[in-house]
């Protein structure tokens, strides 16, 4: 009987630290190598490949398509052009300038994409694909809302 008591007592006082770990999981599920940070409300996944030291970062929608991307390096081939330039916009709490851009065979789809210096000798070559101009607005918020974590960027260029 005493056992049966001291198991339900650890049990139940074990209960919310269960829940703090599985909450700290899946915060970390959400970002992955030099990613930024995606918050939960977003409803976005990365898809996430390493390329020596490069990142490759893919936050994709549930429906399978790309709301946005980005190519984090030393050295981004994006160069913008100054007749490009669409809006202006801030991430992770920087300004930025979107500009506009097309997508080979894909004419119907309005495309942005920016520069963005995220820490030591790292630059994030960003990118947004909208079917509409809501779609549009809604990758900008989400855009918006990266948090970049210098520490990690460091690591993942080694």
């Amino acid at each position: 009987m005493k056992m049966g008591t001291r198991c339900k007592t650890f049990c139940v006082l074990s209960l919310p630290l269960l829940g703090l770990l599985s909450i700290t999981d899946a915060h970390a599920q959400d970002v992955q190598g030099g990613c930024p940070e995606l918050p939960a409300d977003t409803g976005l996944t990365w898809e996430y490949q390493g390329m020596g030291d490069a990142d490759f970062c893919r936050a994709m929608r549930d429906d399978g398509s790309e709301a946005f991307g980005m190519y984090i390096s030393k050295d981004p081939a994006f160069e913008p052009k100054r007749s490009n330039r669409a809006e202006d916009g801030r991430i992770d709490g920087h300004q930025v300038v979107w500009y506009r851009s097309e997508l080979a065979g894909k004419p119907d789809v309005i495309a942005r994409e920016t520069l963005l210096e995220v820490g030591k000798n790292r630059v994030a070559h960003i990118w947004v694909q909208a079917q509409d101009e809501q779609q549009l607005q809604e990758s900008y918020q989400q855009t918006s809302t990266l948090r970049f974590d210098p520490q990690q960027r460091q690591l993942s260029s080694n």
